[in-house]
């Protein structure tokens, strides 16, 4: 991915609106790449500063939003990690499905073949 494709993906990632394949290029380009870290970091605080105002928090002096970021990062990496693990698991499945229907089909054919 690039930088270009990147910064292009910050406002949807905020909003939550990446998902799959794209999430997990967007989050391994801003763990490698300063520059759109930063950028991600920039519009985050913005967007999340502009919602605490919105709301009239008072506590929004106390508010860590680099924390908040890190967190929901860790959240995406989790999230990633577990389609990851889906992917798996219905590969396995399907594979041992598969592998089922050929074994039931010799043995029809078997029985066809030798009464």
């Amino acid at each position: 991915m690039t930088c270009e494709e990147a910064e292009h993906l910050v406002t949807p990632y905020i909003k939550g609106q990446l998902d799959g394949s794209v999430l997990e290029d967007f989050l391994k380009h801003v763990d490698s790449c300063p520059d759109c870290r930063e950028e991600l970091e920039i519009y985050y605080m913005v967007n999340v500063g502009l919602e605490q105002l919105d709301r009239d928090d008072d506590s929004f002096g106390t508010f860590n939003i680099v924390g908040r970021l890190k967190k929901r990062l860790a959240e995406s990496h989790a999230h990633i990690r577990r389609l990851r693990r889906m992917e798996t698991v219905t590969y396995a499945v399907e594979t041992v499905a598969a592998m089922a229907l050929i074994a039931a089909t010799a043995l029809q054919i078997r029985i066809w073949l030798f009464p």
